[in-house]
């Protein structure tokens, strides 16, 4: 019989509450919308709503029990802060855990590097691989993932994000990882940051957390490389660097397309070599991938395995997830890039575009990449260039922060730019065709991702 994740006894030794009522939970969630028969429902309070609302519908979805800052009348544990107790429950999960920690941060690729690196994980340990699931990465999403994470797992894996200096540096505290990855540096949230090489310290923050005898994995083809292996050097036995330039310590010394649109890649290890295929589109993968193998033989997991999970893995909604659509009289290619963006990740994604084969028309759906302060007009402008070297047969721009790139793409593609999501729907409905490839990508506030719901309801 599988032991519970918590009992109500551990609940309230870890977040220094009292336990009214005898009960043990399954899973974690601070959702009620997520809540499932034999879960712990948090009853946070944020600044918009307050989950002691919703702890009827909770316990109508079958939760067990609740951590709760005011007395119910049903299976709780009460606590004076019930954001306070997540972080505790999140803390004790890892004292308690043996499993190997790897923790993944970045401006782009960490979310697919994390999948990615699960995925390779459980491929050789069926069912001891444990990984914050969809973006859980903040403040909330790092402690949550902590707090489901079951007592006898042997690997896990944890994406750390952050917004300002700091954040990671309390973040991988909390995970205390044995493995810290730093996937690649670009402007993201630059609205906060005056550089990139403060947005580098503050991805950097990640390796203070490293346990003793701890691994440091650093992208050697990054301007960022030397900033990133100081903040890792006072923290990590171990520092070793993952690209395609001469001299990174994990490098892919050949690479060529896949069949399947992938790559095959001979990655080079200090002691090992290692010819695998990726099956994920896009050149940025096979740095992700290379970080990944890395993780993997840190961690004590098994590079065969790894190898075949990345030939297997399938695409992930929002990050490259690709649908076959009804189009005409045929099918189109629908690629899903919509759940984030910036700069760096458009530029490699429009690049990827460009790469792949197309019998119809290339139509590019770009949305307005946010969070990057007095920059934003030159960094959507300096879109132009990437669309043109895409080919794109047909741009359309969504959001008032792409007026400067329609101003720089002028007459040179055919393009239209429209306020919002629902502009666009109707526009594109009405434009593909058979064999046209539809990219779809933006950050994740302008919603394009409603866009490709309603174009993949009819996909084939």
């Amino acid at each position: 019989m599988t032991a519970a994740l918590w009992t109500s006894s551990e609940i309230a030794e870890a977040v220094g509450g009292r336990a009214a009522g005898d009960f043990a939970v399954s899973g974690v969630t601070f959702d009620s919308r997520e809540v499932g028969p034999g879960d712990l429902f948090l009853a946070l309070k944020g600044e918009a709503t307050d989950g002691h609302r919703f702890l009827d519908k909770a316990f109508d979805a079958g939760a067990a029990g609740a951590i709760v800052s005011q007395p119910i009348d049903r299976p709780h544990v009460l606590v004076g802060d019930t954001m306070q107790a997540l972080i505790d429950l999140g803390r004790a999960s890892r004292a308690r855990s043996t499993a190997r920690i790897c923790g993944v941060t970045g401006s782009v690729g960490k979310t697919g590097t994390k999948e990615a690196l699960y995925a390779a994980l459980d491929r050789a340990a069926p069912g001891e691989a444990h990984r914050s699931v969809k973006s859980y990465n903040n403040h909330t999403g790092v402690p949550l993932s902590l707090a489901r994470m079951p007592r006898d797992t042997r690997f896990g894996v944890f994406e750390m994000g952050m917004n300002h200096a700091g954040e990671l540096a309390d973040l991988t505290q909390l995970v205390r990882p044995h493995v810290a990855i730093v996937t690649a540096i670009a402007p993201a949230h630059r609205e906060f940051f005056a550089s990139e090489e403060e947005i580098a310290d503050a991805k950097g923050e990640i390796f203070r957390g490293l346990q003793e005898g701890g691994n440091a994995l650093v992208p050697f083809d990054s301007p960022h490389r030397d900033r990133l292996i100081a903040a890792a050097r006072p923290h990590a036995a171990t520092i070793l660097t993952f690209g395609r330039g001469e001299g990174a310590d994990i490098r892919a010394r050949d690479v060529v397309a896949a069949p399947s649109g992938g790559s095959l890649v001979t990655a080079i290890f200090p002691e090992a070599e290692l010819t695998f295929t990726i099956s994920q589109h896009g050149e940025h993968w096979v740095s992700n991938a290379l970080a990944v193998l890395g993780a993997v033989e840190a961690l004590g997991g098994d590079l065969a395995a790894a190898g075949l999970a990345l030939a297997d893995m399938p695409g992930l909604k929002g990050r490259g997830e690709r649908h076959r659509i009804a189009a005409g009289e045929g099918e189109a290619l629908l690629i899903d890039e919509s759940y984030n963006a910036n700069p760096a990740s458009m530029a490699a994604t429009l690049k990827t575009f460009g790469a792949q084969p197309v019998a119809g028309r290339r139509i590019a759906v770009l949305g307005a990449m946010r969070e990057l302060g007095v920059s934003s007009e030159d960094f959507h402008a300096e879109l132009a260039g990437p669309i043109e070297a895409a080919r794109v047969d047909y741009a359309i721009l969504v959001g008032e922060e792409m007026a400067p790139l329609a101003k720089a793409l002028g007459q040179k593609v055919k393009m239209a730019h429209v306020p919002d999501t629902a502009s666009a729907i109707g526009l594109v409905r009405d434009e593909i065709g058979s064999g046209d490839a539809i990219l779809v990508k933006g950050s994740n506030s302008i919603g394009l991702a409603r866009l490709v719901e309603v174009l993949a309801s009819g996909k084939r």
